[in-house]
C-alpha cells in the first residue's frame, strides 16, 4: 500500500533531518584541525626545526634571497610545487591567526602550540620579504611560467635555479 503524498513528503523530510543530524555529529573536528596544521608543516620551506613532525620533508631552498643579500628562506610552498606566493600565504596566515584568536581556547594545548608555530613560521618569512626599502618580494619559485601567469607587472630576476619576483614601490 502506497503512502499518501503528504505522508511520503513528510517521511522524506524526516529521513533527511535524521541524516543531517547523524552526519553532523559524526565529524571529528579536532582530527580535521590537527591534519590541517600538519599539512602546513608539510609545506615548510627553509631550515626545518628539530620538532618537525613531517619527517619526510627536508631542508629546502636554503639559498633563497642570497643574490639580494637577503635571507628569504622559510615560509610555505604553495601546495607542494616549490613556489612561495606571498599574497596567498599572507591571506592564509591571516585566516589561521583569526581562527586561533577566536577559537584557540577550544583547541587542545598541543594543537594550539602547533597552530601558533605555523603562524610564526609564515610571519617570520613574510617580514623578510619586506625588509628592503621600497621593495616587496611576492614570489620565489623555480619557474618563469608561474611568474608570467600570475604577476604581469612584477620584476623578474633569475638567479641560479630560483626565480624572484618583486615589486618596486616609488613614493
Amino acid at each position: 500500500m502506497a503512502l499518501p503524498k503528504s505522508n511520503a513528503k513528510l517521511t522524506l523530510v524526516l529521513l533527511f533531518l535524521v541524516f543531517i543530524i547523524n552526519s553532523g555529529s559524526a565529524h571529528n573536528y579536532k582530527e580535521a584541525l590537527s591534519k590541517a596544521i600538519l599539512f602546513f608543516e608539510g609545506q615548510r620551506s627553509g631550515f626545518l626545526p628539530q620538532d618537525q613532525r613531517q619527517t619526510w620533508r627536508a631542508n629546502s631552498a636554503l639559498g633563497d634571497g642570497w643574490t639580494y643579500k637577503l635571507d628569504l628562506t622559510g615560509g610555505y610552498y604553495d601546495a607542494g610545487d616549490n613556489i612561495k606566493f606571498g599574497f596567498p600565504m599572507a591571506f592564509t596566515t591571516t585566516m589561521l591567526s583569526w581562527s586561533v584568536i577566536e577559537f584557540g581556547d577550544m583547541m587542545p594545548p598541543n594543537e594550539h602550540r602547533n597552530a601558533l608555530l605555523a603562524i610564526r613560521w609564515a610571519t617570520d618569512y613574510l617580514l623578510k620579504t619586506v625588509s628592503q626599502p621600497n621593495r616587496i618580494f611576492v614570489q620565489v619559485s623555480k619557474s618563469t611560467f608561474y611568474a608570467n601567469a600570475c604577476f604581469v607587472n612584477c620584476i623578474l630576476t633569475h638567479t641560479g635555479s630560483r626565480l624572484f619576483c618583486f615589486f618596486t614601490i616609488n613614493y
